[in-house]
């Protein structure tokens, strides 16, 4: 599975962004995807997962502000972002683990494929 995010950028306190994230090279549909953000020096955090049922759950930093879709017809996993405080700048990944039905594992660790990363910075 090959992933490619897109759709960072700059944006200022209280703005909005939407990332993308293009998957291919799998036929399987049965797998879990996610968001993950990082700053340096700190661990990476988990933003948002859905799986293979579309059951999407969200970290405490980000609920009510963000929501993870799928375009199927374009394999693309996306994260729209509203409300966006400057604590929020990180790098934000996307990943894939499985294939698992409707389910996605807890762990990091078991999101195996993993896109380059896109930069958010939100400005005060």
């Amino acid at each position: 599975v090959h992933l490619v995010e897109s759709g960072g950028g700059s944006v200022q306190a209280g703005g909005s962004l939407r990332l993308s994230c293009g998957a291919s090279g799998y036929t399987n549909t049965e797998y879990c995807w996610g968001w993950f953000r990082q700053t340096p020096g700190e661990e990476r955090v988990e933003v948002a997962t859905i799986d293979s049922a579309g059951s999407a759950t969200y970290g405490d930093s980000v609920k009510g502000r963000c929501t993870i879709s799928q375009d199927n017809a374009k394999n693309t996993l996306i994260l729209q972002m509203e409300g966006l405080k400057p604590e929020a700048t990180a790098t934000y990944s996307c990943a894939a683990a499985g294939p698992f039905r409707a389910y996605c594992p807890p762990q990091q660790d078991r999101f195996t494929y993993w896109g380059p990363g896109t930069p958010v910075t939100v400005s005060p």
